[in-house]
């Protein structure tokens, strides 16, 4: 299934009815009243949450939404009946966003959580309303309101417990498939993980956590550069990120450099992040023979009071500390 994050919509609410001018014909009331209904109430614009979906690849097909108006109303005191609401769902995790103003209307952050995105209009008074010792017989009843009527724009941020960050190439798919049931594509290329991944990892005791591993990022992803900013708003979901730089023999870049490189864009993107809790791992651990690049990046970390782990996803080697080590800050 294609991956969308990102849609902009057009909804209106239903108008509702108007108010009826009427008065009682009957054969043995001579002096009958005026007895126009009440017109009906317009439907509403309802956006809700649901766990079955993980995109907004429907909504990227059908932009616009209307609801229903509400039926106008009848003599003898009918009112007319209310529009029915058009429900649009949506996946856990999307943000709101008026599209003129970018005000955020709503942050649908669990299951069945809604919200109304545009109301209704009000069904006008019939002229049975009117009626006072004065005027018997008003000739006038109310029309409905108008149903408000926005274009919207709406962004999915993943909820996941732990955001895995790192350049292209830093092992990020190959550790995610390994530590849970998640299947991304992994081959030796850059941006081979083309739309974040979420996995679930399961420990022993019962507990669990979320993964997502964020499609690589490169020095000028907050201007565009590589596949640009769109996933970063993923990260922003997260409560710890895990920054995998590459320490093997193959690279002759500095692990350094490497990790500042996407600390910066994240910075760019919004400086939020960097307060978010950040651990380490040094990846492919099994080819980094003369471990330079190891140490250099060990040395950094324990300078800046960052926890690191050295891992190989191929052989296994630090993985179950590092998962250990997870799933503990997450729980704090």
């Amino acid at each position: 299934m294609k991956f969308i994050d990102y849609v902009k919509i057009h909804v209106k609410a239903g108008d509702g009815g108007r108010g009826c001018v009427s008065f009682r014909r009957e054969k043995y009331v001579p002096r009958g009243g005026p007895d126009g209904g009440d017109g009906g109430k317009g439907g509403n614009i309802i956006i809700k949450a649901t766990k079955e979906l993980n995109t907004l690849l429907d909504l990227r097909y059908q932009r616009e939404y209307k609801a229903e108006k509400g039926e106008h109303g009848k003599g003898s005191n009918k009112h007319g009946k209310d529009g029915e609401s058009r429900i649009i769902p949506v996946p856990v995790g999307t943000l709101i966003k008026n599209a003129e103003t970018e005000e955020v209307i709503a942050d649908l952050d669990h299951h069945d959580a809604e919200v109304i995105a545009a109301k209704g209009g009000r069904g006008g008074l019939g002229n049975a309303h009117f009626a006072t010792p004065t005027r018997q017989a008003p000739k006038f009843a109310q029309p409905g309101e108008k149903g408000q009527e926005k274009w919207l724009v709406l962004e999915l941020k993943l909820l996941a417990d732990v955001g895995l960050i790192g350049l292209p190439n830093a092992g990020k798919s190959t550790l995610i498939s390994v530590i849970s049931s998640a299947k991304p594509k992994i081959a030796d290329y850059p941006f081979t993980t083309l739309v974040p991944n979420l996995g679930v990892v399961k420990l022993e005791d019962f507990r669990s956590f979320v993964v997502a591993d964020i499609p690589g990022l490169i020095e000028g992803a907050h201007r565009g550069a590589g596949l640009g900013f769109q996933f970063l708003r993923h990260v922003e979901r997260t409560s710890v990120l895990l920054h995998l730089v590459d320490i093997s023999d193959i690279l002759a870049t500095d692990p350094v450099e490497d990790f500042e490189k996407i600390n910066r864009e994240l910075v760019l993107y919004s400086p939020e992040l960097l307060n978010k809790p950040m651990a380490v791992a040094g990846t492919k651990l099994d080819i980094a023979h003369d471990k330079i690049r190891l140490n250099r990046l060990k040395e950094y970390c324990k300078d800046k009071r960052l926890d690191f782990f050295p891992i190989s996803s191929a052989t296994g080697e630090g993985i179950k500390e590092l998962v250990m080590y997870l799933a503990k800050r997450v729980k704090e």
